[in-house]
């Protein structure tokens, strides 16, 4: 896949659609290749950190430099299926799967209490104290059924968070 918005053609869009199991239209594929194409400002092929935080939404959000690590490097392919997780048509499991990958800093399949002090802090900033950080965590795993010592698996985020109203989504403008 080139970078000019020309070179996308219609395997290509088919290719894309089919890596991301069909939760994009092909319309919102080639609108997703111009946002790309726009982000990659030397035309790489890719989109480099700096690149994504150009985008004020994402410079914003409190777990950014989390995300950095999920996104920085991504080809077009890799960048929809980024995004697929925010899709309205991906699976709850599909949405559980990417909030794992951003709890599990190290990415080695195990959110520890560490993993999860360290996004509470990111989502709370000075709001809150290291201490009442503490107490959240010691309350949910609680409820959960699990101990500071305990880790959790992908299986067990999914356990957890299923039946929850998780709401991921961002809409993709279409022209």
């Amino acid at each position: 896949m080139g970078n000019a918005i020309s070179m996308l053609t219609q395997y290509d869009i088919e290719e894309v659609q089919e890596h991301c199991n069909n939760l994009f239209t092909q319309q919102e594929i080639v609108c997703l290749y111009q946002r790309f194409c726009q982000l990659d400002r030397n035309a790489k092929g890719f989109i480099s950190a700096d690149e994504f935080l150009s985008v004020p939404e994402f410079a914003l959000n409190p777990l950014s430099q989390r995300l950095i690590k999920l996104v920085d490097g991504l080809n077009f392919k890799e960048f929809v299926a980024f995004l697929s997780a925010f899709s309205s048509e991906a699976s709850i499991h599909h949405k559980i799967e990417f909030i794992f990958k951003l709890y599990d800093s190290d990415g080695n399949g195990k959110v520890t209490s560490k993993d999860v002090l360290e996004v509470l802090h990111d989502l709370t900033g000075a709001f809150m104290s290291d201490e009442q950080r503490e107490e959240v965590l010691t309350q949910v795993l609680q409820e959960a059924g699990y101990t500071r010592e305990s880790y959790l698996l992908l299986d067990d985020f999914i356990k957890i968070l299923e039946n929850s109203d998780l709401k991921m989504e961002v809409e993709v403008p279409v022209d």
